[in-house]
């Protein structure tokens, strides 16, 4: 599952090279001659929000940013890991440990679902 704080219209082409994973986003309304009239958030902090709902439904979450806005939900999941984050977020959220490629991510992901399964 993709939590992203981006739009579907911006997003679809990307879901589409993907097979269409399930996204979790903002939405974007257009007028009839294509331009963006406003925007539209699905809910504030929805990334947390759906990371919580997803535990009540007694799911194991782990869960990967890169910045700030992340920091909510990496909070809520079981396990939460930073990947290329800048300093700065690296520097006021130290508990989340910090990975600088996908194999070193897949690593810290595999280890924390192995942890989980007990």
């Amino acid at each position: 599952m993709i939590l992203s704080d981006t739009f579907y219209e911006f997003a679809q082409p990307l879901m589409r090279q993907l097979g269409w994973p399930t996204l979790l986003c903002h939405k974007l309304e257009v007028d009839a001659e294509g331009f963006v009239t406003r925007h539209v958030l699905r809910m504030a902090d929805q990334k947390r929000h759906a990371v919580n709902a997803l535990r009540l439904l007694n799911f194991q979450v782990i869960a990967a940013g890169d910045s700030y806005n992340d920091t909510g939900m990496l909070m809520s999941a079981h396990a939460g890991f930073f990947i290329h984050p800048p300093e700065s977020i690296v520097a006021q959220f130290p508990q989340f440990p910090v990975t600088r490629s996908y194999p070193e991510l897949k690593a810290h992901i595999d280890a924390a679902a192995e942890k989980l399964r007990g």
